[in-house]
Parts: C-alpha cells; sequence; structure tokens
C-alpha cells in the first residue's frame, strides 16, 4: 500500500473543511503510486458525495509543487481530463499536513489499459495534442529536469557501475543527442509544457455512453518544458510495443501518431527528428532506471 505516513480520518476531515468540501465520509488507503502517500478520500456536501485523491510528497518540496498542481489546474480548466487540484479561499494549491506538502485533487474515474488496442492510441493521440495545444497560454516554466541536462550530469555517475559494452553504447548515445540538441531542426521544434511520462499506467479509460473513453491523465510529477515531440515519442516509445516482448506494432503507432496530427500536424522539422526523439525517450528511461538502481 503506498501510505508512508499516516494520516487520521480528523486530519483528513480537517482539511476538507478548510477547503469547504463538506463533510469526511470515507476515507482509504491508496495501493498506487511508489513515492507519494496517497488516500482515496469521500466528501458529502449539500447531499452530494465527492471523490478525491489526498496526496501527501515524500520526495517533492513545498517549493517544487506550484509548477506542477498549477499546471494540472490550467489544463483542467480548458477541459483536458487530468486531476484538477483543489484551492483554499486564497488560491492556494499546497498544504501541509504531518509537516509534508500536501494537495487535494479530484479523483479521477476509470481504469489503466496495460494491453492497449487501436482504440485507445488513437484516443491517446487525440488527448495528448490536445494537452500541448491548451498548455500554450500557461505562465509558469520549469525546464524538464529528467531532460538532456541531466542525462548529461548523470551519465558519468552510472558509468562506473556498467559493463565496457553498455558504457561504449551509453556514451555514443548521449553523444547523438547532444548532436542532435544543437542542430537548427531542434531548435525549430515547438515546444510548451509536456507530461513526459505519459506511460500507460498513467492514463485512465472508461466506457461513456457506450464509447470507450479517455477519462483521465495524471501522475503529472515529471511534467516541464520540452519540445512537444519528446512527449510524444515518450508515448508512442510505450503504448505501441508489446509489454511481454517488446515488440513494435505498427499498427498501434500509425494509429496514435495520425489521431494526433488529426489535432496537431507535425512540422517538417518533427518529421525529420521523430526517429531521434523516440531514441532520446528510451534513453530517459535507461538513465532513470539505471541511477535509481
Amino acid at each position: 500500500m503506498a501510505v508512508y505516513t499516516e494520516v487520521s480520518p480528523a486530519e483528513a476531515s480537517a482539511l476538507l473543511q478548510a477547503l469547504k468540501l463538506g463533510k469526511l465520509v470515507d476515507m482509504q488507503g491508496c495501493a498506487g503510486g511508489i513515492e507519494n502517500t496517497n488516500y482515496f478520500v469521500t466528501s458529502e456536501k449539500d447531499g452530494i458525495s465527492h471523490d478525491h485523491v489526498l496526496t501527501l510528497f515524500e520526495r517533492l518540496s513545498f517549493e517544487q509543487l506550484p509548477f506542477y498542481l498549477r499546471l494540472m489546474q490550467h489544463l483542467a480548466h480548458k477541459g483536458i481530463p487530468v486531476p484538477d487540484p483543489q484551492p483554499n479561499r486564497d488560491g492556494d494549491l499546497v498544504f501541509s499536513l504531518k509537516g509534508k506538502p500536501t494537495a487535494l485533487v479530484n479523483r479521477l474515474r476509470g481504469h489503466s489499459e496495460l494491453a492497449p488496442g487501436l482504440a485507445h492510441c488513437h484516443a491517446m493521440g487525440q488527448t495528448l495534442a490536445r494537452m500541448h495545444l491548451a498548455g500554450r497560454d500557461f505562465n509558469m516554466h520549469q525546464g524538464n529536469l529528467r531532460g538532456l541536462d541531466w542525462w548529461n550530469e548523470t551519465v558519468p555517475v552510472i558509468l562506473p557501475h556498467l559493463d565496457a559494452a553498455q558504457a561504449t553504447l551509453v556514451r555514443a548515445e548521449l553523444a547523438f543527442q547532444n548532436h542532435v540538441a544543437a542542430q537548427s531542426a531542434y531548435a525549430a521544434l515547438p515546444r510548451g509544457p509536456i507530461h513526459a511520462d505519459v506511460f500507460r499506467d498513467n492514463v485512465l479509460f472508461d466506457s461513456v455512453d457506450g464509447v470507450l473513453t479517455l477519462t483521465g491523465i495524471f501522475d503529472f510529477y515529471f511534467a516541464g518544458v520540452d519540445t512537444w515531440l519528446f512527449d510524444l515519442a515518450v508515448c508512442l516509445n510505450d503504448w505501441c510495443v508489446d509489454a511481454a516482448t517488446g515488440a513494435e506494432r505498427p499498427l498501434l503507432r500509425q494509429a496514435l501518431l495520425q489521431a494526433y496530427e488529426s489535432v496537431r500536424p507535425l512540422n517538417a522539422a518533427e518529421r525529420q527528428l521523430l526517429p531521434a526523439m523516440l531514441r532520446a525517450g528510451a534513453d530517459k528511461i535507461a538513465i532513470n532506471t539505471a541511477a535509481t538502481q
């Protein structure tokens, strides 16, 4: 269970009251998540029940959270299906429980699809493009904290723990990505806030009036400003392969990419650099995995 810091019903109730969300009806520890403490919380106000997710952040600081929470709020208010952080009367989104930074968001319905099909990829592509466009006028800035700058800092740290062949491969790939980043085509790539971690387990689907619908994208705590193409590449790498074998599934890739472009067509620079960004998406996972082991 992803509960590292215990929160009592009285403490949760006090927060609900402060946010004018009614009385506490139910509170259950959430099994999802690996870094933060999460509770599913139900409140009742004016005879109507409301479902929330209460999160105590075990790693992120009070200073880091406003970017992520404000981005989520911005996107939610633009109609993107993401968690909407609940503000207090002063508009604050970050609170404190047990000395930990805390947020309360609405609970999105649905479930993750770990074996996505064509319809799932189509919905994902369209929603990702809509999310990129909706973030264009977001007025806060934070770089991608797991982007190329971080790779350049982290690779020298992990190299001593790799065998010779692995080290050679990582050095060559890092040199390639630095070469790509120096190109004029890379400078021409459209940018904005990105999720940077749109894996299939961070997306929810449900049936709405009998139609498969993408009902939520969550876990924005790796978000930052970077190229939209990198975000798309991370998504393609995860959604369009067989999870068991790692084999590519071209029809899924075609469905996701075409759906994305039906909302936001790629420009010439993006088409040119998509293969490089697909490599970059894989690099991020490999370097992050090595750094955390």
